[in-house]
């Protein structure tokens, strides 16, 4: 019997994309697969969907959890997966059809034996996935180590969890951070390669990234968890791994404090902006000034926006 993969979908009111992304699963041309998806307290349709599902294909698997985040959606699937392999998908991405297949084939094979990481590349797909665009970041093979994920992400590259396919036994002391709500699979990147720094990449896109409006990262961002991420760091980083990530980042916000004071150098000089204070002198003088103010504040993020 071929090998068993544990596919991971955490979901949190996903309804609207849920079954497009099972469809992709169900489409595997490598079959022997059970699909975990973790309702992580949806409040949607997503549980109706997801019976559907698991009534007519008992390879997928539903459990329910009370909200808590994606990291521990994440982690309650990998306590629960029984495959050799994990494959993690979001629920509201697709796989390719071939991209366990071509993941296990490139493992498989004996000069890669031993190895225990695949990462594909991928491609965007729209809102109402008519439309596939390039990726957001160029995937860069010589950026694949703890250094490169250290200095580099967020600036040259990012991963998407589902462009990476693991061997199980990886995550026996691996498991994503629970007090992250964005950045979490940076600290697993990072984790994963200081135990194993050797990888397949395979530079075709057997995963896609929904350009999703209502995405988490579209509604949560990163910097409210930049902190979160150095603490995460610092207890799992050699003296001189930290010293070269801290080194980093405190030199990437010094150059974005420089970058911006010199666009708002720029703005305080142009046409725009010194209209502006005319206007709000004019609006001050003749009594309201808190209407003005909000004119020119709005003004103002307009044009650090471009």
């Amino acid at each position: 019997m071929s090998v068993l993969v544990s596919i991971i979908i955490p979901c949190y009111n996903q309804a609207k994309y849920l079954n497009e992304t099972l469809e992709s699963v169900c489409k595997q041309t490598h079959t022997n697969w059970e699909c975990i998806i973790v309702d992580d307290g949806s409040s949607d349709d997503s549980a109706t969907i997801i019976s559907g599902f698991t009534k007519k294909d008992p390879r997928f698997i539903y459990i329910y959890k009370d909200n808590g985040g994606v990291s521990s959606a994440r982690n309650l699937g990998i306590e629960k997966a029984k495959g050799k392999y994990l494959q993690f998908l979001d629920a509201d991405d697709l796989l390719n059809d071939f991209k366990i297949e071509a993941s296990l084939n490139e493992l498989l094979t004996s000069e890669n034996k031993g190895l225990e990481i695949v990462i594909s590349n991928f491609e965007m797909i729209s809102n109402d996935s008519k439309k596939i665009f390039p990726p957001f970041c160029e995937l860069d093979k010589r950026f694949f180590s703890v250094q490169g994920f250290l200095t580099e992400w967020n600036v040259s590259f990012s991963i998407q969890m589902q462009c990476g396919f693991f061997e199980a036994s990886l995550f026996e002391a691996i498991r994503f951070p629970e007090n992250l709500s964005a950045q979490e699979d940076w600290v697993v990147w990072v984790q994963l390669f200081k135990k194993q720094d050797k990888f397949i990449f395979i530079n075709k896109p057997l995963a896609y990234y929904r350009m999703n409006p209502e995405g988490r990262m579209m509604t949560i961002g990163i910097d409210d968890n930049q902190l979160k991420v150095v603490d995460c760091f610092k207890s799992i980083l050699t003296h001189e791994e930290f010293y070269i990530f801290s080194s980093n980042l405190i030199s990437r916000y010094y150059t974005s404090d420089i970058k911006y004071r010199n666009r708002l150098n720029e703005i305080k000089k142009s046409n725009s902006y010194l209209t502006g204070l005319i206007v709000k002198k004019f609006f001050k003088t003749i009594g309201i000034l808190k209407f003005s103010k909000f004119i020119f504040e709005k003004a103002i993020r307009r044009l650090l926006s471009r």
